[in-house]
């Protein structure tokens, strides 16, 4: 019987420099084998922790499929771009078809691996050598990744494939789409589970960046508000939790996304990096900053950013930095402007400079950037330790104040939101209504992959990318014709053809070719 060989951390194996025969036949006495693993306590946390690896396909792909897909940001035209890069520019663009690769397949694929691990995970517990005690927590932080993974799927594809076991065989592997309700209902089965089996209280900050009981809340909320039938009245419940727990707002905006505050008391779930060597590191400030010739300048340490991870992406738009109050302080926490000179369309930086207040000067080149996760110097091109915020407080006290406004009880929602704007420096609303919560989610929250998913629950896709469409067409000339073709079917993605290929049990989404 042939043995299986788990692999965790270990994507230098997936290549191979030559194929000897002998090398194929051995296996190394030191290998883990799925018979031998998934025993001990020890084994299920080194299995928990590769389960939340999947977690940063979301983050960054999120930068593409959820930021760049709304209206707060854009993307710098560059010729260079052209072949590459076009499966970028068409999410952008409301273009993209089941053959639009990078983002879409990377997103899918790497949720369904989380998915894989998680499900594993969870069909061998019983199996193992663990104790009762030891097996509840273990399940408790599967259950909610399981759930997570879920929900970011049903976002953005609709009807996925619901696989609930450890994929053993060919047929397993290839199940047809589910109901859009069936998987929110696995999804809140799943996460109300965690919840009972005693996911862990946030007491001591920095957390270690694994599940709580705060996250788990916030999952729940999230799913009764947006699955097809909303339920307000349980996303309430779970939310005014979280306000009774350890958590807080820090005491500058600016402060929250700094290298010294992860998983701070304001955190309630982010994505892990860090920087080195090893490949735990993050690179978005990388990809937000233009396109320079002199990325020394702004970075610290050279090397070019014009191909691979390349700048000159998900930059603010100038209806996003115009939106924003005057003495905003999340402006400058956002958003900031690199000045310089345009020379065969890469930028010799001169000066980085706050947005709010900015006015170009004459004979200078500027582009607008997302600073949150742009902490220089750096000491490794393309090399950075930022996380990524999935679920913070200052969120959870907004999607408190919509469900409030929801329900007909704006009065109460009233203090939640004016307990986010006193941290940014503005004056207290006497009153909220579903349009003033939205805008405080969208500066409050920007840049963090949120402002899609947040227009397609609140109602507001189609309307707002339309406006959206005409502000980028007026801009641009060069864009297509046929760019933000924007309709209902749009307000979620395609399935890549490939997985459409290979199993035929798998229906495309319709809308889509």
């Amino acid at each position: 019987m042939k043995r299986k060989l788990l692999y965790i951390f270990l994507p230098s194996l997936l290549w191979f420099g030559s194929c000897k025969e002998d090398f194929l036949n051995l296996s190394p006495e030191t290998s883990i084998t799925s018979a031998s693993f998934y025993k001990t306590a020890t084994h299920f946390d080194q299995a928990l922790t590769a389960s939340y690896v999947a977690m940063r396909a979301i983050a960054l792909n999120g930068l593409f499929m959820d930021e760049m897909r709304s209206d707060n940001t854009f993307f710098t035209l560059y010729s260079g771009d052209r072949g590459p890069y076009l499966s970028t520019e068409v999410l952008a663009e409301f273009l993209e078809d089941a053959s639009s690769g990078t983002w879409l397949p990377n997103r899918y694929n790497g949720v369904y691996s989380g998915i894989s691990r998680v499900n594993t995970i969870l069909n061998r517990i019983e199996s193992s050598q663990m104790t009762d005690g030891e097996k509840k927590p273990v399940r408790a932080e599967a259950l909610f990744l399981r759930a997570f993974y879920y929900f970011d799927l049903v976002q953005h594809w609709g009807p996925v494939p619901l696989m609930l076991n450890e994929v053993t065989n060919e047929a397993d592997a290839f199940q047809p789409n589910s109901t859009v309700e069936a998987i929110y209902a696995q999804i809140i089965k799943d996460v109300t589970e965690a919840i009972q089996l005693g996911l862990p209280v946030a007491t001591t900050f920095p957390q270690s960046g694994r599940a709580t009981l705060g996250a788990a809340k916030m999952l729940l909320a999230y799913a009764y508000m947006t699955e097809p039938t909303r339920e307000y009245t349980k996303a309430e419940a779970a939310l005014i939790d979280i306000t009774k727990m350890n958590y807080g707002l820090l005491d500058n905006y600016a402060d929250v996304f700094k290298l010294t505050n992860k998983n701070s008391k304001e955190s309630i779930l982010e994505v892990q990096y860090q920087a080195g060597e090893g490949g735990q590191n993050s690179d978005f400030a990388w990809r937000m900053i233009p396109k320079c010739s002199n990325t020394e300048f702004l970075m610290g340490v050279g090397g070019s950013n014009t191909a691979g991870v390349s700048g000159g992406w998900c930059v603010p738009t100038q209806e996003m930095v115009d939106s924003y109050e005057k003495g905003d302080l999340r402006l400058n926490g956002s958003i900031s402007v690199v000045e310089g000179k345009l020379s065969s369309e890469l930028l010799v930086a001169s000066a980085v400079v706050e947005a709010a207040g900015y006015t170009p000067k004459p004979g200078t080149d500027y582009f607008y950037f997302v600073n949150k996760y742009f902490h220089p110097k750096y000491s490794t091109t393309s090399n950075t330790g930022d996380n990524f915020p999935i679920y913070r407080y200052s969120g959870a006290l907004l999607l408190l104040a919509e469900c409030l406004v929801e329900q007909n009880k704006a009065a109460e929602a009233l203090p939640y939101v004016n307990q986010v704007r006193k941290r940014a420096g503005l004056a207290p609303l006497s009153a909220v209504t579903k349009e003033s919560v939205a805008n405080e989610m969208r500066h409050e929250l920007a840049f963090e992959n949120h402002r899609w998913t947040d227009l397609i629950r609140t109602g507001k896709a189609i309307e707002k990318m339309k406006e959206h469409a005409v502000r980028m067409k007026a801009l641009y000339p060069w864009l297509l014709p046929t760019a933000f073709d924007i309709q209902e079917y749009k307000l979620i993605y395609p399935f890549y053809y490939r997985e459409l290929n290979v199993n035929k049990n798998l229906k495309q989404n319709l809308g889509y070719n």
